[in-house]
């Protein structure tokens, strides 16, 4: 342990004084890379379905391909950075993201810009665990850190704010792929940067990697989300193709974690998830991006072919999203202070599902005082959720296993995001495709195609003309209106169970001034509060490595919870 500490002063003198914060600076370049990128493609969508004519499938994996590559491999390049070094893995991040943007920019073909992205993914898994484990080391006081996390979470809000805003731009005055080359200048000028101004660390872990762990956790979370993504386009869970990434990946994931159980020195401890707050702030970051994100992408499709928005206006119009989260990630440190975590990531979702459902007030006329009514409620809900979910986390992990659960945060972020994407793009297909199936005078083949999406039920209205293809454009219409009310429900009854869940969570933060007593969302929005919820004693949780139970085997005293300062993921 002695090379660790030695490694731990030396980088501590590298961050100490002004240069930490210079490291802040271009760590906060690199969040704001990944979260444009994120964002940036949403409003380009209708250009590049226009222009590589994809089919569902391969539309559906052109816009999800980089968020499930990316928590695919978050655990393996974040324990690898552990091991040979964050700042090394990080610059090699940048490098792969700038290359693979300029592959993504020129992209002749769907499968070409599905492989591009799945290289942003890549590039993403680097980059992301990295920046977070260089930021929680260079700033070691909690309160300084909280400065520094909430100037993250705002550079994060104004990244997810500026992807759809300049990818509209850059949509309406030059070709989709210019949403991709906005990559390239900001990687001309970080990785100098990052080379030159970031200090080197590692973690203090022992022992092997565990290459095949990680190969088999990032193998079991690829085949379940392909299973759910053909189950979102409409295939049968019977069809071999379905159920057998979904078996497949199930199985990958039950011996991953048999393998974590045996190993002496494991990527990650599976009995974290043992403490209920820790296994329920990870369902609650799940269920939080799976709403989100989902409905983003609907969001997209119905303010540009219902409405008839350009791309600009499409981005102008998601801001109000955006800024409401850097408000809720500004004010996030006091109001977990203040509320304790249940009440704080109960009151999140119980908030969320009264904007999505006053959402469904949204017909084929454009509202705009409900639209952004309801995107700023969205909005500072979800991040209000997010960041005591992510604290909450963190804070009943282990401090020596920090990184594995910063890890699994990422994963649960991003899976949620891609889950999300194809579960409620299966309920929007569902609600949308048998109206449009069923159009008279539509020839099989047409109404089969028209039934994919909107925009292709357009296309082949604008082909057919005449009475029959308007009447397939009106169907098409109102059949997208009627599976955005459905989705919007089924999104509303999803964050009502987070909001059920939460009650699990502490009442209020550990070492922090005391909270409220009983949580006002629970007993208003959600009913009586279980016992055991309402603050009845609870059994003890399991020892933790690092834990002060477990001292005696490892000879490591855990430190205190409060040293975390939660979670600088912003809602986009």
């Amino acid at each position: 342990m002695s090379g660790t500490t030695t490694a731990a002063a030396r980088l501590r003198a590298a961050g100490s004084g002004k240069d930490r914060w210079v490291v802040l600076m271009v760590l906060c370049v690199s969040l704001l890379l990944v979260a444009v990128d994120a964002t940036v493609l949403h409003v380009a969508v209708p250009a590049v379905t226009e222009d590589l004519r994809p089919s569902g499938i391969e539309l559906l994996w052109i816009v999800d391909a980089y968020p499930l590559i990316c928590a695919a491999l978050l655990i393996l390049f974040g324990t690898l950075g552990d091991r040979v070094g964050r700042r090394r893995v990080l610059l090699l991040g940048y490098a792969l993201f700038g290359a693979a943007s300029a592959l993504a920019a020129f992209a002749p073909t769907p499968g070409i810009l599905i492989a591009a992205r799945a290289l942003l993914g890549i590039g993403g898994a680097m980059i992301m665990p990295a920046t977070l484990s260089i930021l929680r080391t260079v700033f070691p006081d909690r309160r300084e850190r909280a400065t520094a996390i909430g100037i993250w979470t705002a550079v994060a809000a104004v990244g997810a704010a500026t992807g759809p805003v300049l990818g509209g731009f850059l949509i309406e005055h030059f070709h989709w792929g210019s949403v991709f080359l906005i990559n390239i200048p900001l990687m001309a000028v970080i990785l100098p940067l990052g080379r030159w101004l970031l200090p080197e660390s590692r973690g203090g872990y022992e022992g092997p990697w565990d290459v095949l762990g990680a190969l088999m956790a990032a193998g079991g979370i690829l085949g379940v989300v392909l299973g759910v993504k053909r189950l979102g386009v409409g295939h049968s869970p019977l069809e071999h193709l379905t159920a057998g990434p979904l078996l497949t990946g199930a199985l990958l994931l039950v011996l991953f974690v048999h393998r974590q159980r045996s190993r002496r020195h494991p990527l990650i401890d599976i009995r974290m998830f043992a403490v209920p707050a820790f296994s329920t702030s990870v369902g609650c970051i799940v269920l939080a991006m799976l709403a989100l994100v989902g409905l983003e992408l609907i969001a997209v499709q119905y303010l540009q072919l219902i409405l008839g928005l350009g791309p600009m206006e499409t981005g102008l119009r998601l801001l109000p999203l955006t800024f409401a989260a850097m408000a809720a990630g500004a004010t996030g440190s006091y109001t977990l202070r203040r509320m304790g975590p249940r009440c704080m990531v109960g009151w999140g979702f119980v908030l969320t599902a009264a904007a999505v459902l006053l959402l469904t007030a949204m017909g084929q006329q454009d509202r705009p005082l409900l639209l952004t009514a309801g995107f700023v409620l969205l909005g500072f809900g979800l991040q209000t959720t997010l960041f005591a979910a992510y604290e909450s986390m963190l804070s009943e992990a282990p401090a020596e296993r920090a990184g594995g659960a910063a890890a699994i945060g990422e994963t649960s972020y991003q899976l949620g995001a891609g889950i999300g994407i194809a579960l409620l793009g299966s309920v929007m297909n569902a609600a949308y495709a048998p109206a449009v199936q069923g159009v008279a005078g539509v020839p099989e083949g047409a109404r089969d195609s028209a039934a994919h999406s909107l925009g292709e039920a357009y296309q082949i209205a604008d082909g057919l003309g005449g009475g029959t293809g308007e009447l397939l454009r009106t169907t098409a219409r109102q059949s997208f209106v009627t599976g955005l009310h459905v989705t919007l429900l089924v999104s509303a009854g999803l964050l009502l169970l987070g909001a059920l869940a939460a009650l699990r969570l502490p009442r209020r933060m550990e070492g922090g001034p005391d909270g409220p007593a009983e949580c006002a969302a629970a007993r208003v929005a959600l009913g009586p509060v279980p016992e055991q919820a309402a603050g009845a004693r609870r059994a003890p949780a399991p020892a933790l490595p690092g834990s002060r139970e477990s001292s005696e085997v490892t000879g490591v005293v855990r430190r205190a919870p409060a040293e975390t300062g939660g979670s600088g993921r912003t809602a986009h």
